[in-house]
């Protein structure tokens, strides 16, 4: 029988609460946020006009703490920062981007906005991976 899943609840709160940081920041103006925009053809004003920003970033975090408590439970309870930030790494890189890849090839977006995307995911499951991995 596999040994029962227990979670550390704030470390997974601390994960959840940096990769949704971690997307305010690689979609800003400082990083990737204006080539962002001219990839997926949208302008300043028009994200402005769009509305529904607050249900947005609302369920965007209600995500990724799910995505915190799957990586989480994959961890298990005996996991490292090492093994952490190589799972997070397999998932982000291996499963997420290579995902977003597949997609992309066929709704022929650009590999600039796979990039940004793609990126942005690896990096975070990365974050997330660390955190839970060293959080014991």
């Amino acid at each position: 029988m596999p040994d029962q899943i227990t979670f550390n609840y704030l470390a997974i709160l601390v994960a959840t609460v940096s990769t949704f940081l971690l997307g305010g920041l690689w979609y800003s103006p400082a990083l990737f946020g204006r080539m962002w925009m001219q990839e997926m053809g949208w302008t300043e004003e028009s994200c402005k006009n769009a509305g529904g920003t607050a249900r947005i970033f609302g369920l965007s975090f209600v995500l990724e703490l799910i995505m915190a408590f799957n990586l989480a439970a994959f961890l298990g309870p005996k996991a490292s920062l090492s093994f952490g930030l190589f799972a997070g790494a397999a998932a982000g890189f291996g499963w997420v981007a290579a995902s977003y890849g597949v997609t992309y090839l066929f709704e022929r977006k650009s590999l600039r906005l796979f990039c940004i995307n793609g990126g942005y995911h690896a990096v975070a499951f990365t974050l997330m991976g660390a955190i839970l991995g060293a959080w014991r």
